[in-house]
Formats: structure tokens, C-alpha cells, sequence
């Protein structure tokens, strides 16, 4: 069978120690805060160095997307190995590199004919992202092939879902990202929101007053949707995504594991600059998704 190398934007927040262990390689997004100077994220600009301009400078941030020329690059070097390609893209209701992706897939089909080239709309972004890769990742370490891979995963990819709350809705706004979101309130009497995001759409799931009920409520909510649906926990792969505030997300995953019955082996899925840039430093999230 064909080897194939896997790849993601890197709107998947994949902790370093899971992309190297299963040897997934990240295409950065790039994010700017002059608009005149764009840095690639992680390489040229640190998530956390990244948070700490995000809430002390007045100018709000640009991301910009992988470009056709980065995808051919990071494709043609698994092509000349004589692999197969597979890559994972944020939501293409958030971004155009998706799009991207698939324009690069077009041109080195015409060089690399007798090659595989599949490009995989996550649907989703971040926690959710990052584990849709990993279920990837593990169905490879299974020996399935890329073809049989991909279609797994278009299947799998419905199943992702994230329950998640932000400080303040200032940043969604600010990025014009707020969508279906803007029903909910901003900052009034401490209101914190709660968002669903899952068909590739920020769906709002109500407010309450203060960050310890916020954190509480979404695993509320998780609970609720596993309830509703007559799922089990056991058939299902779990992750935390945390913007800055990792005591807050350690307490959500330890209620996590509670709800779940058993440890959630992953760390932390930081949240990078292309999604905290709309979320701001205080995400955090449960995301999900069904295992093979």
C-alpha cells in the first residue's frame, strides 16, 4: 500500500507533541498586526506572544490564510517522496483555504498524475479540527489507505462538535465573525455566552451570569447533546481548547473526564491565532468528535 502524508492548516491547535508523534505536518496561517507585516504562526510568532499583543494592542489583528504557492510547496515535498497527499482545512464557512487547498491539488494533478491528492473541508475548527486529524492519523496507523482514510473521515467530520465560551463577544465583532452569534448579549450584568459550533456555523446556545457558570454550563451542554441523541462517551474522542486561561480549562477537563468516565489523555489544545484572533484570551472549550 501507498504511504501518505497527512497535513492540516494550522487552524487544528494540535499540541507539537501529537503532531510529531504522528508525524502530521502544519501549514501555517499567518496573522499581522500592522497589515503590512504578516507572520506565519508558531514559526515566526508564538501563541502566547500572539495573546499578549491581541489584549495590549488598540489594533485589532488580520489572519491570512495559507496561500496556493505555501500548499504546493508543502505538497510537492510529500509527492517527490512518492507520497500521497492528505490535508485537513478549517471550516470553509470561516476561510478560503479550503479553496486554496483545492486550487493547489489542481495544478500538481497535472504533475503528479498517478499521485492521490485529497483535501478534506473540516468542517469545523481548532480542538474539533485537531481531532478530526488524529482520528486520521490512527485509521493510517490501522493500515488503511488514504482513499479509504478520506472517506472515513467525511463521514466522521459530521459527528465533530464544540461546546465552548468566550469572555466577551468583542472579538467575534470585531472580526465580523459574530454571525448567528449576535442574538446573544455582549457584556451586560456579566453575561457570558455560549456558542455551539458544529455544519460549519457558530450557533448561539443561550447566556449566564458569570465565568465559573459559563465553564459549567458547557459541559452542561455536553452532557445534554450525548442525552438527546442516545450517544455513548465511550464512542467518542475528547479534547479541551483553551485560549490563555489554562486553570479554567484544567477544571473543565477534569469535569470533563468526570461526565465521561475515564481521562482525557491529550494536553491541552492551545487556540492560535486563527481562531483566538475572533475568540480572544478567554475560550475555552469541550470538542468532540466519534471515533472510527
Amino acid at each position: 500500500m501507498k504511504d501518505f502524508q497527512i497535513f492540516s492548516d494550522s487552524s487544528c491547535d494540535c499540541p507539537k507533541e501529537l503532531m510529531e508523534k504522528y508525524q502530521i505536518t502544519r501549514i501555517p496561517y499567518y496573522v499581522s498586526f500592522d497589515q503590512q507585516v504578516y507572520k506565519k504562526e508558531i514559526e515566526e510568532l508564538s501563541i502566547p506572544d500572539f495573546y499578549d499583543q491581541l489584549t495590549s494592542e488598540k489594533i485589532f489583528p488580520k489572519t491570512s490564510l495559507p496561500s496556493i504557492e505555501d500548499y504546493c510547496n508543502f505538497f510537492k515535498t510529500a509527492l517527490d517522496q512518492g507520497k500521497d497527499v492528505l490535508c485537513f482545512c478549517l471550516s470553509s464557512k470561516f476561510s478560503g483555504s479550503y479553496q486554496s487547498a483545492v486550487t493547489a491539488q489542481n495544478i500538481l494533478s497535472e504533475k503528479y498524475p498517478d499521485a492521490a491528492i485529497y483535501i478534506v473541508d473540516s468542517i469545523t475548527a481548532t480542538g474539533a479540527q485537531g481531532l478530526t486529524v488524529l482520528q486520521a492519523a490512527k485509521l493510517k496507523e490501522r493500515g488503511c489507505s488514504i482513499t479509504e482514510t478520506y472517506e472515513k473521515i467525511q463521514d466522521l467530520k459530521e459527528t465533530s462538535r464544540i461546546m465552548f465560551t468566550v469572555g466577551t463577544l468583542e472579538y467575534l465583532q470585531k472580526g465580523g465573525r459574530v454571525g448567528k452569534v449576535s442574538a446573544l448579549a455582549g457584556n451586560l450584568l456579566n453575561l457570558k455566552p455560549l456558542i455551539v459550533l458544529h455544519d460549519k456555523e457558530l450557533f448561539p446556545a443561550g447566556t449566564v451570569r458569570g465565568r465559573n457558570k459559563s465553564l459549567t454550563k458547557i459541559i452542561s451542554m455536553t452532557e445534554e447533546y450525548f442525552k438527546e441523541h442516545q450517544l455513548s462517551y465511550d464512542d467518542y474522542d475528547f479534547c479541551v481548547a483553551v485560549g490563555l486561561e489554562y486553570e479554567d480549562a484544567n477544571k473543565v477537563k477534569e469535569a470533563t473526564e468526570a461526565l465521561i468516565g475515564r481521562e482525557i489523555s491529550y494536553p491541552l489544545f492551545q487556540i492560535g491565532v486563527t481562531i483566538g484572533t475572533y475568540t480572544g484570551p478567554d475560550a475555552v472549550g469541550v470538542c468532540f468528535i466519534k471515533k472510527p
